[in-house]
Protein backbone atom coordinates (compact mmCIF):
# COMPACT_ATOMS: atom_id res chain seq x y z
CA UNK A 1 0.00 0.00 0.00
CA UNK A 2 2.57 2.49 0.73
CA UNK A 3 4.65 2.51 -2.62
CA UNK A 4 0.89 2.90 -4.19
CA UNK A 5 0.45 5.59 -2.31
CA UNK A 6 3.79 7.24 -3.50
CA UNK A 7 3.00 6.56 -6.46
CA UNK A 8 -0.78 8.38 -6.39
CA UNK A 9 1.33 11.12 -4.43
CA UNK A 10 3.92 11.80 -7.24
CA UNK A 11 0.96 11.40 -10.03
CA UNK A 12 -0.48 14.20 -8.42
CA UNK A 13 1.51 16.71 -7.49
CA UNK A 14 0.44 19.71 -10.13
CA UNK A 15 -2.96 19.02 -8.97
CA UNK A 16 -1.79 19.42 -5.09
CA UNK A 17 0.17 22.93 -6.59
CA UNK A 18 -3.12 23.89 -8.55
CA UNK A 19 -5.48 23.68 -5.87
CA UNK A 20 -2.60 25.43 -3.40
CA UNK A 21 -2.91 28.16 -5.83
CA UNK A 22 -6.83 28.84 -6.36
CA UNK A 23 -6.98 28.75 -2.10
CA UNK A 24 -3.96 31.54 -2.45
CA UNK A 25 -5.88 33.74 -5.10
CA UNK A 26 -9.07 33.55 -3.15
CA UNK A 27 -7.94 33.98 1.04
CA UNK A 28 -10.71 34.32 4.31
CA UNK A 29 -9.68 35.52 7.44
CA UNK A 30 -10.53 33.22 10.08
CA UNK A 31 -13.67 32.32 11.13
CA UNK A 32 -15.53 34.16 7.31
CA UNK A 33 -13.74 31.22 5.77
CA UNK A 34 -17.32 29.98 4.20
CA UNK A 35 -16.43 29.99 0.50
CA UNK A 36 -13.15 27.80 1.32
CA UNK A 37 -15.31 25.12 3.60
CA UNK A 38 -17.37 24.94 0.72
CA UNK A 39 -14.57 24.52 -1.61
CA UNK A 40 -13.36 21.45 0.71
CA UNK A 41 -16.89 20.49 1.56
CA UNK A 42 -17.20 19.69 -2.44
CA UNK A 43 -13.92 17.99 -2.87
CA UNK A 44 -15.68 15.06 -0.96
CA UNK A 45 -18.74 15.18 -3.03
CA UNK A 46 -19.36 11.63 -4.87
CA UNK A 47 -16.59 10.02 -3.06
CA UNK A 48 -17.17 6.93 -0.40
CA UNK A 49 -16.73 9.05 2.90
CA UNK A 50 -18.47 10.40 5.59
CA UNK A 51 -18.42 14.59 5.94
CA UNK A 52 -19.50 16.23 8.61
CA UNK A 53 -19.73 20.25 8.32
CA UNK A 54 -19.63 23.42 10.55
CA UNK A 55 -18.02 21.33 13.72
CA UNK A 56 -16.97 23.38 16.14
CA UNK A 57 -17.49 27.00 16.26
CA UNK A 58 -16.85 27.63 12.69
CA UNK A 59 -16.62 26.17 9.11
CA UNK A 60 -14.54 22.66 10.28
CA UNK A 61 -14.73 19.96 8.65
CA UNK A 62 -14.30 15.87 9.21
CA UNK A 63 -14.01 13.99 6.98
CA UNK A 64 -14.36 9.77 8.09
CA UNK A 65 -12.20 7.35 6.15
CA UNK A 66 -13.18 3.78 7.16
CA UNK A 67 -10.80 1.04 6.65
CA UNK A 68 -11.54 -2.29 5.34
CA UNK A 69 -10.66 -4.18 8.47
CA UNK A 70 -10.61 -2.90 11.92
CA UNK A 71 -7.90 -0.69 13.73
CA UNK A 72 -7.01 2.48 15.29
CA UNK A 73 -8.24 5.32 14.28
CA UNK A 74 -5.93 8.32 13.75
CA UNK A 75 -6.68 12.08 13.40
CA UNK A 76 -4.96 14.15 10.14
CA UNK A 77 -5.44 17.77 10.12
CA UNK A 78 -4.83 21.44 8.31
CA UNK A 79 -5.78 24.78 8.85
CA UNK A 80 -7.12 26.30 6.40
CA UNK A 81 -7.98 30.12 7.38
CA UNK A 82 -5.70 33.45 5.76
CA UNK A 83 -4.27 36.33 7.81
CA UNK A 84 -5.39 39.89 7.62
CA UNK A 85 -2.48 40.73 5.41
CA UNK A 86 -2.13 43.05 2.32
CA UNK A 87 -0.17 40.69 -0.09
CA UNK A 88 3.56 42.02 -1.26
CA UNK A 89 4.77 38.82 -2.98
CA UNK A 90 5.74 38.74 -6.92
CA UNK A 91 3.42 35.61 -7.36
CA UNK A 92 1.19 35.32 -10.76
CA UNK A 93 -1.53 33.83 -8.13
CA UNK A 94 -1.91 36.59 -6.01
CA UNK A 95 -4.41 37.61 -3.41
CA UNK A 96 -7.68 38.69 -5.03
CA UNK A 97 -9.05 39.60 -1.87
CA UNK A 98 -7.77 42.90 -0.56
CA UNK A 99 -6.52 42.96 2.74
CA UNK A 100 -6.05 39.41 3.23
CA UNK A 101 -3.47 36.31 2.53
CA UNK A 102 -2.40 33.13 2.73
CA UNK A 103 0.25 34.22 5.02
CA UNK A 104 1.13 31.27 6.94
CA UNK A 105 1.08 28.57 4.49
CA UNK A 106 -2.21 27.13 5.45
CA UNK A 107 -3.31 27.18 1.63
CA UNK A 108 -0.50 24.14 1.31
CA UNK A 109 -1.09 22.34 4.05
CA UNK A 110 -4.84 22.15 3.01
CA UNK A 111 -3.75 21.40 -0.73
CA UNK A 112 -1.44 18.39 0.58
CA UNK A 113 -3.98 17.06 2.52
CA UNK A 114 -7.08 16.98 0.03
CA UNK A 115 -4.85 15.20 -2.73
CA UNK A 116 -3.65 12.70 0.22
CA UNK A 117 -7.29 11.99 1.70
CA UNK A 118 -8.34 10.73 -1.72
CA UNK A 119 -5.57 9.10 -2.48
CA UNK A 120 -6.47 7.18 0.87
CA UNK A 121 -10.00 6.88 0.02
CA UNK A 122 -9.25 4.62 -3.23
CA UNK A 123 -6.89 2.46 -0.73
CA UNK A 124 -9.37 2.20 2.24
CA UNK A 125 -9.97 -1.59 1.57
CA UNK A 126 -6.39 -2.16 2.55
CA UNK A 127 -6.25 0.22 5.45
CA UNK A 128 -6.83 -1.55 9.12
CA UNK A 129 -7.96 0.87 10.70
CA UNK A 130 -9.53 4.29 10.31
CA UNK A 131 -8.61 7.87 9.26
CA UNK A 132 -10.13 11.00 9.81
CA UNK A 133 -9.03 14.13 7.90
CA UNK A 134 -9.61 17.01 10.38
CA UNK A 135 -9.97 20.38 7.96
CA UNK A 136 -9.64 22.46 10.44
CA UNK A 137 -11.04 26.68 10.96
CA UNK A 138 -9.68 29.94 12.63
CA UNK A 139 -6.37 28.59 13.71
CA UNK A 140 -5.10 32.40 13.30
CA UNK A 141 -7.61 33.76 16.00
CA UNK A 142 -8.35 32.69 19.75
CA UNK A 143 -10.08 30.76 20.68
CA UNK A 144 -9.32 28.96 17.66
CA UNK A 145 -11.21 26.35 15.69
CA UNK A 146 -9.34 23.22 17.66
CA UNK A 147 -10.80 23.55 21.24
CA UNK A 148 -14.34 23.49 19.72
CA UNK A 149 -13.90 20.80 17.35
CA UNK A 150 -12.24 18.81 19.87
CA UNK A 151 -15.00 19.69 22.38
CA UNK A 152 -17.48 18.51 19.67
CA UNK A 153 -17.08 14.80 20.65
CA UNK A 154 -16.19 14.06 16.98
CA UNK A 155 -12.70 13.30 17.44
CA UNK A 156 -13.03 11.43 20.32
CA UNK A 157 -12.52 8.14 19.45
CA UNK A 158 -8.77 9.06 17.98
CA UNK A 159 -5.39 6.74 19.03
CA UNK A 160 -3.27 9.68 17.54
CA UNK A 161 -3.02 12.56 15.68
CA UNK A 162 -0.72 14.06 13.51
CA UNK A 163 -0.10 17.49 11.45
CA UNK A 164 2.37 19.44 10.22
CA UNK A 165 3.26 23.23 9.03
CA UNK A 166 5.30 24.70 6.50
CA UNK A 167 8.32 26.88 7.35
CA UNK A 168 10.91 28.63 5.38
CA UNK A 169 14.11 27.39 7.49
CA UNK A 170 14.86 25.09 5.10
CA UNK A 171 14.68 23.57 1.56
CA UNK A 172 12.08 21.80 0.54
CA UNK A 173 12.99 18.14 0.77
CA UNK A 174 14.04 18.93 4.93
CA UNK A 175 11.20 17.39 7.63
CA UNK A 176 12.46 18.59 11.29
CA UNK A 177 10.64 17.46 14.54
CA UNK A 178 10.77 17.91 18.26
CA UNK A 179 9.74 16.03 21.14
CA UNK A 180 8.46 17.56 24.45
CA UNK A 181 7.22 21.29 24.29
CA UNK A 182 7.99 22.81 20.93
CA UNK A 183 5.98 25.22 20.33
CA UNK A 184 4.93 28.71 22.79
CA UNK A 185 1.83 28.53 24.54
CA UNK A 186 0.33 32.35 24.83
CA UNK A 187 -1.99 34.87 26.49
CA UNK A 188 -3.07 37.92 25.79
CA UNK A 189 -3.49 41.00 27.77
CA UNK A 190 -5.51 43.90 27.83
CA UNK A 191 -5.11 46.96 30.82
CA UNK A 192 -6.89 50.03 31.35
CA UNK A 193 -5.30 52.58 34.24
CA UNK A 194 -7.10 54.97 35.36
CA UNK A 195 -5.96 57.89 37.24
CA UNK A 196 -7.18 61.37 37.38
CA UNK A 197 -6.72 64.59 34.55
CA UNK A 198 -5.43 68.01 35.24
CA UNK A 199 -3.40 70.68 34.44
CA UNK A 200 0.41 69.74 33.05
CA UNK A 201 1.27 72.66 35.37
CA UNK A 202 -0.39 71.57 38.50
CA UNK A 203 0.12 67.49 39.25
CA UNK A 204 -0.36 67.62 42.61
CA UNK A 205 -4.12 68.24 41.95
CA UNK A 206 -4.22 65.21 39.63
CA UNK A 207 -3.13 61.45 38.96
CA UNK A 208 -1.47 60.98 35.65
CA UNK A 209 -2.09 57.27 34.51
CA UNK A 210 1.16 57.75 32.10
CA UNK A 211 3.02 57.48 35.09
CA UNK A 212 1.54 54.96 36.55
CA UNK A 213 1.85 52.80 33.23
CA UNK A 214 5.39 53.61 32.66
CA UNK A 215 6.31 51.88 35.40
CA UNK A 216 4.01 49.09 34.63
CA UNK A 217 5.65 48.18 31.72
CA UNK A 218 9.18 48.21 33.22
CA UNK A 219 8.56 46.60 36.20
CA UNK A 220 6.14 43.80 34.35
CA UNK A 221 9.53 42.90 33.04
CA UNK A 222 11.18 41.30 35.87
CA UNK A 223 8.35 38.59 36.08
CA UNK A 224 10.99 36.88 33.44
CA UNK A 225 13.80 37.86 34.63
CA UNK A 226 13.24 37.98 38.28
CA UNK A 227 10.44 35.19 38.78
CA UNK A 228 11.14 32.80 35.97
CA UNK A 229 13.54 29.60 36.62
CA UNK A 230 16.70 30.75 34.13
CA UNK A 231 16.39 27.72 32.02
CA UNK A 232 12.43 28.36 31.39
CA UNK A 233 11.40 30.63 28.26
CA UNK A 234 9.30 33.58 28.70
CA UNK A 235 7.93 36.34 26.83
CA UNK A 236 5.97 39.74 27.69
CA UNK A 237 5.74 42.29 25.17
CA UNK A 238 3.99 45.50 25.25
CA UNK A 239 2.85 45.68 22.06
CA UNK A 240 0.51 49.02 22.66
CA UNK A 241 0.61 52.09 24.87
CA UNK A 242 -1.95 53.98 23.93
CA UNK A 243 -1.84 57.35 26.12
CA UNK A 244 -1.68 59.85 23.35
CA UNK A 245 -3.33 63.56 24.70
CA UNK A 246 -2.25 66.78 25.11
CA UNK A 247 1.21 68.07 25.80
CA UNK A 248 0.20 70.28 28.52
CA UNK A 249 -2.91 67.96 30.03
CA UNK A 250 -1.72 65.14 32.59
CA UNK A 251 -3.98 61.96 30.76
CA UNK A 252 -6.72 61.16 32.60
CA UNK A 253 -6.37 57.09 31.33
CA UNK A 254 -4.22 54.79 29.72
CA UNK A 255 -4.61 51.58 27.55
CA UNK A 256 -1.70 49.02 27.21
CA UNK A 257 -2.36 45.80 25.13
CA UNK A 258 0.18 42.98 25.24
CA UNK A 259 1.25 39.01 24.57
CA UNK A 260 3.03 36.98 26.51
CA UNK A 261 4.67 33.61 25.70
CA UNK A 262 5.66 30.43 27.51
CA UNK A 263 7.06 27.05 26.80
CA UNK A 264 5.45 24.83 29.56
CA UNK A 265 1.97 25.08 31.55
CA UNK A 266 3.87 25.93 35.09
CA UNK A 267 5.66 28.92 33.20
CA UNK A 268 1.89 30.00 32.22
CA UNK A 269 0.77 29.60 35.60
CA UNK A 270 4.13 31.44 37.66
CA UNK A 271 3.87 34.46 34.84
CA UNK A 272 -0.45 34.85 35.31
CA UNK A 273 -0.05 35.28 39.16
CA UNK A 274 3.03 37.49 39.31
CA UNK A 275 1.16 39.89 36.62
CA UNK A 276 -2.06 39.88 38.23
CA UNK A 277 0.26 40.86 41.86
CA UNK A 278 2.15 43.45 39.83
CA UNK A 279 -1.38 45.07 38.46
CA UNK A 280 -2.52 45.04 42.22
CA UNK A 281 0.44 46.65 43.14
CA UNK A 282 -0.10 49.32 40.80
CA UNK A 283 -3.12 50.17 42.18
CA UNK A 284 -1.97 50.75 45.31
CA UNK A 285 1.17 52.46 44.52
CA UNK A 286 0.03 55.20 42.48
CA UNK A 287 -3.74 55.36 43.82
CA UNK A 288 -4.89 54.37 40.23
CA UNK A 289 -7.82 52.14 38.58
CA UNK A 290 -6.68 49.11 36.80
CA UNK A 291 -8.87 46.98 34.87
CA UNK A 292 -7.63 44.02 33.61
CA UNK A 293 -8.29 41.30 30.34
CA UNK A 294 -5.89 38.30 30.76
CA UNK A 295 -6.97 35.33 28.41
CA UNK A 296 -4.38 32.18 28.07
CA UNK A 297 -5.14 31.85 24.64
CA UNK A 298 -3.12 28.50 23.02
CA UNK A 299 -1.71 26.52 25.20
CA UNK A 300 2.66 25.34 24.95
CA UNK A 301 2.73 22.84 22.33
CA UNK A 302 3.65 19.23 23.63
CA UNK A 303 4.99 16.50 21.35
CA UNK A 304 4.42 12.92 22.77
CA UNK A 305 8.24 11.68 22.90
CA UNK A 306 7.00 8.07 21.85
CA UNK A 307 5.19 9.30 18.71
CA UNK A 308 7.49 11.99 17.81
CA UNK A 309 10.16 9.29 17.56
CA UNK A 310 8.03 7.09 15.90
CA UNK A 311 7.48 10.08 12.93
CA UNK A 312 11.20 10.16 13.37
CA UNK A 313 12.24 6.57 12.83
CA UNK A 314 9.48 6.29 9.89
CA UNK A 315 10.40 8.92 8.06
CA UNK A 316 14.53 8.77 8.34
CA UNK A 317 13.90 4.84 6.87
CA UNK A 318 11.62 6.08 4.13
CA UNK A 319 14.00 5.86 1.10
CA UNK A 320 12.25 8.17 -0.31
CA UNK A 321 13.96 10.35 -2.94
CA UNK A 322 11.73 13.77 -2.26
CA UNK A 323 12.19 13.46 1.65
CA UNK A 324 15.75 14.56 1.35
CA UNK A 325 17.01 14.83 5.06
CA UNK A 326 14.99 14.42 8.83
CA UNK A 327 16.57 16.28 11.47
CA UNK A 328 15.76 17.42 15.03
CA UNK A 329 14.82 21.39 15.35
CA UNK A 330 15.00 23.26 18.34
CA UNK A 331 11.81 24.44 20.60
CA UNK A 332 10.05 27.11 17.96
CA UNK A 333 8.78 30.43 19.80
CA UNK A 334 5.50 30.61 17.81
CA UNK A 335 2.19 29.14 18.62
CA UNK A 336 -0.01 26.84 17.24
CA UNK A 337 -3.83 25.65 18.66
CA UNK A 338 -2.82 22.11 17.31
CA UNK A 339 -1.59 21.93 20.93
CA UNK A 340 -5.20 21.41 21.95
CA UNK A 341 -5.39 18.37 19.88
CA UNK A 342 -2.17 16.90 21.90
CA UNK A 343 -3.15 17.75 25.20
CA UNK A 344 -6.20 15.36 25.32
CA UNK A 345 -4.40 13.08 22.29
CA UNK A 346 -1.13 11.70 21.77
CA UNK A 347 0.95 12.50 18.53
CA UNK A 348 2.84 14.74 16.81
CA UNK A 349 3.44 17.63 15.46
CA UNK A 350 6.32 18.27 12.56
CA UNK A 351 7.96 20.37 10.30
CA UNK A 352 8.38 20.79 6.15
CA UNK A 353 10.76 22.86 4.59
CA UNK A 354 9.66 25.22 2.21
CA UNK A 355 12.65 28.24 1.37
CA UNK A 356 12.37 29.13 -2.39
CA UNK A 357 14.76 27.84 -4.43
CA UNK A 358 17.78 30.72 -4.31
CA UNK A 359 16.43 32.43 -1.50
CA UNK A 360 19.00 32.48 0.98
CA UNK A 361 17.16 34.76 3.48
CA UNK A 362 13.40 34.30 3.02
CA UNK A 363 10.32 35.71 4.38
CA UNK A 364 9.38 34.27 7.48
CA UNK A 365 5.65 33.20 7.82
CA UNK A 366 3.20 36.32 8.84
CA UNK A 367 5.38 38.10 5.93
CA UNK A 368 3.39 40.01 3.67
CA UNK A 369 6.08 39.01 1.01
CA UNK A 370 5.89 35.26 2.52
CA UNK A 371 6.27 32.27 -0.48
CA UNK A 372 7.05 28.92 -0.62
CA UNK A 373 8.66 26.56 -2.63
CA UNK A 374 5.97 24.84 -3.87
CA UNK A 375 7.69 21.13 -4.45
CA UNK A 376 7.13 21.88 -0.09
CA UNK A 377 3.95 20.59 -1.18
CA UNK A 378 4.36 17.42 -2.42
CA UNK A 379 6.84 16.40 0.67
CA UNK A 380 4.49 17.07 2.87
CA UNK A 381 1.67 14.82 1.70
CA UNK A 382 4.49 12.03 1.49
CA UNK A 383 5.90 12.54 4.96
CA UNK A 384 2.45 12.57 6.17
CA UNK A 385 1.64 9.07 4.25
CA UNK A 386 4.46 7.55 5.39
CA UNK A 387 3.49 8.25 9.17
CA UNK A 388 0.36 7.06 8.05
CA UNK A 389 1.28 4.41 6.66
CA UNK A 390 4.16 3.33 9.26
CA UNK A 391 1.77 4.14 12.24
CA UNK A 392 -1.07 1.43 10.52
CA UNK A 393 2.24 -1.06 10.06
CA UNK A 394 3.28 -0.80 13.68
CA UNK A 395 -0.53 -1.06 15.07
Amino acid sequence: MRSQLMEMLESRKEEMIEIRRYLHENPEVSFKEEKTAQYIADFYNDKDVKVETNVGNGYGIVVTIAGGKPGKTIGLRADFDALPITEEADVPFKSKNEGVMHACGHDAHTAYLLILADCLIQLKDQLNGTIKIIHQHAEEVPPGGAKSMLDSGKLDDLDAIFGIHVLPMDEAGVVGYHSGYSFNGRSYFKLKIQGQGGHGSSPHNANDAIVAGSHFVTVVQTIISRRLNPMDVGVVTIGSFDGKGTFNVIKDSIELEGDIRYMSVESQEIIEKEFKRIVEGIEVEFGVKCTLEYNADYPPLYNHPEYTAMVAEILKHANDKDIKEVKEYPPLSPSEDFAYYLEKIPGCYFYIGCTPKGVEKPYFNHHPKFEIDEDAILVAAKAVGHVVCGYFEKN
